[in-house]
């Protein structure tokens, strides 16, 4: 049974759930992600069938990571969906709750399946199911990432068995434990509920301002895909759909349209807002962030009515 890791704290993130401590000797920062992985923002009241989720803005490094990494701190921290979580935020005062995952995509990525593993990364078998098909994996790019986002090594070793099953079940499995709590309060308050996944992608010269991906209409309703390219031309946003990003392990888990659980991913081009090279915010943020607002106010202003199951929708893909 699924159940709360943290308590609930309506306006603030969530706190470590009493007699949760964790001893991690010598690493106080992973002692406390592991305490809270994760921080979630509350409406006051939950006003709608939306739930936010931003699984890549965490850029708490714990210090077994940089001691493993051949790399600096700001070459991981380019793996970072950098602020995203900061660029959404303003959806918690519309009525809709927003989960930020604290630990960095670099050490564990929230958005692959636990069985996206790179058995070769490990110094002995691994005790946790592999899936060795994975396009991700052979990337570099798995649920413990071989690589970051421009191609570095991170590690200099192999990694203890011990660790990957430790980041699964501290860190990713909690995050997914509570943002599908999240989802499944929000369907059983409204009988729809809408999972928006959030993210940043690399500048290019060719990549608009905003790609939304549903798994090319298999994890949201076209009606859906249709409101949402809207609100964003409608803030002078430049839109793609799918294409180079269709969406990843949380679209694909919680995409269930046929049940009325839909799921869009949605990947704003980071030369809007940030300096890739230092990671730092431009004078664009501000103007940025009100522009996602207004567009996301707009995108939940959609008939409920159709969200809900229609006769002869598809079930999203495995």
């Amino acid at each position: 049974m699924v159940h709360w890791d943290m308590a609930s704290n309506p306006d603030k993130a969530d706190s470590q759930t009493a007699g949760d401590t964790v001893q991690v000797p010598g690493d106080p920062v992973l002692a406390d992600l592991y305490a809270v992985p994760y921080e979630l923002f509350q409406p006051a009241a939950p006003l709608l069938p939306f739930v936010f989720a931003s699984p890549h803005s965490g850029r708490i490094y714990p210090q077994a990571l940089l001691q493993l990494s051949r790399l600096s701190g700001l070459s991981l921290r380019r793996s970072e969906d950098a602020y995203v979580n900061e660029l959404f935020a303003g959806v918690v005062d519309l009525g809709a709750p927003l989960i930020a995952a604290r630990f960095p995509r670099a050490y564990v990525d929230a958005n692959r399946a636990p069985s996206e593993l790179d058995a070769s990364m490990f110094e002995g078998a691994l005790s946790v199911p592999v899936d060795h098909a994975s396009p991700r994996v052979n990337a570099g790019l798995g649920v413990i990432p071989r690589i970051v986002r421009d191609g570095a090594e991170i590690y200099r070793v192999k990694l203890k068995p011990s660790d990957a099953e430790e980041r699964l079940e501290r860190l990713h499995r909690r995050y997914h434990t509570a943002l599908a709590n999240i989802v499944r309060e929000a369907h059983a308050r409204f009988a729809t509920v809408v999972v928006v996944d959030c993210h940043s992608m690399p500048s290019a010269a060719s990549a608009p301002d905003v790609v939304l991906g549903d798994r090319y209409g298999t994890a949201a309703s076209p009606a859906l895909l249709r409101r949402a390219e809207q609100a964003f031309l409608s803030q002078g946003f430049s839109v793609g759909r799918n294409v180079p990003y269709a969406g990843g392990y949380t679209t694909r888990l919680y995409g269930q349209p046929a049940k009325g659980i839909h799921a869009v991913q949605v990947e704003v081009n980071r030369a809007l807002y940030l300096d890739e090279d230092r990671i730092q915010l431009t004078a664009g943020f501000s103007d940025v962030r009100a522009r996602l607002v207004f567009a996301v106010r707009e995108l939940v202003e959609i008939d409920a009515n159709l969200l809900r199951p229609q006769r002869g929708m598809r079930l999203a893909a495995e």
